[in-house]
């Protein structure tokens, strides 16, 4: 596979962000609530960063399901959603693709009464947005290419890996064909 950013880039982004919403929250008590399982690693990796008093959320939710790279249904697992209501929300994912998974979890988000609902993001991918949703924090502009690595998967494998890369056309195409 072709990396596309390194574990040491990835590793310089994540402190920038961090400084960047500590000094934004003065340390104001904060929830981050995390999309799984893709935002697992960046969420550990930047909460321990972070100075603040914190309290760590998950959310199911999902538009990709086993084997393939293009986004279907969104699923929500509302049992794991914190209260949030009189707290500061970071609400954080790996990617912003279409928008169609993380603009129905910020109104959800802010129905449930919070201070405030912001939007962090490792990655943002250009082009490929179908709804209006501009994230607070990002890491990195991307291609629109399929990629994984850094807690992204193709068919839950490759989160591991500690740099992020772009699936081989191989991979993709075997993947539309599972698809049909």
């Amino acid at each position: 596979m072709d990396v596309l950013l390194s574990a040491e880039r990835i590793q310089a982004r994540v402190g920038e962000l961090a400084r960047q919403i500590a000094e934004d929250y003065h340390g104001q008590p904060l929830t981050i609530v995390g999309v799984l399982t893709g935002s697992l690693i960046f969420l550990a990796d930047l909460v321990r960063r972070l100075d603040l008093p914190l309290r760590i959320g998950l959310l199911q939710a999902s538009s990709y399901r086993g084997a393939v790279t293009a986004p279907g249904e969104l699923r929500v697992g509302p049992d794991l959603v914190p209260d949030v209501r009189g707290r500061h929300v970071l609400l954080l994912d790996d990617i912003l693709d279409t928008g169609q998974t993380l603009a129905p979890l910020v109104r959800h988000l802010r129905d449930l009464g919070p201070l405030s609902v912001r939007v962090a993001v490792l990655l943002r991918k250009v082009g490929r947005q179908t709804v209006v949703l501009e994230p607070d924090y990002f890491g990195f502009d991307i291609p629109n290419a399929f990629v994984v690595g850094y807690g992204l998967d193709y068919n839950d494998e490759y989160r591991n890996l500690p740099y992020l890369a772009v699936l081989p056309t191989a991979g993709a195409a075997e993947a539309a064909r599972d698809t049909r």
